[in-house]
């Protein structure tokens, strides 16, 4: 059990050194490298259209925009946003 603890206090340690040098820590870098593109909610309405999202993702269509669109609102919440760029359905350019 002391082993465990010294080995996380251990690690606790150099990555509080590495934030103190400026570092980011790898799991870190490498998730802001595969950080999908942002789309921008334009019109303030707290949904994304059609517009929004073929500004960042230009081959979307209206076919698979309306798939994405699980509730048929017309409009793309951000859960709806998300799972079709989990899915793949939304690939940047």
């Amino acid at each position: 059990m002391n082993k465990i603890a010294f080995v996380l206090a251990a690690s606790a340690l150099s990555a509080t050194a590495a934030f103190a040098e400026g570092e980011a820590p790898a799991a870190d870098a490498a998730a802001t490298e595969a950080a999908a593109p942002v789309v921008t909610d334009t019109d303030a309405n707290g949904t994304f259209s059609l517009v929004e999202v073929q500004a960042v993702y230009t081959a979307v269509t209206e076919e698979t925009f309306k798939a994405a669109d699980t509730d048929a609102s017309g409009e793309l919440s951000a859960e709806e946003l998300q799972a079709a760029v989990d899915a793949g359905t939304f690939v940047a350019a």
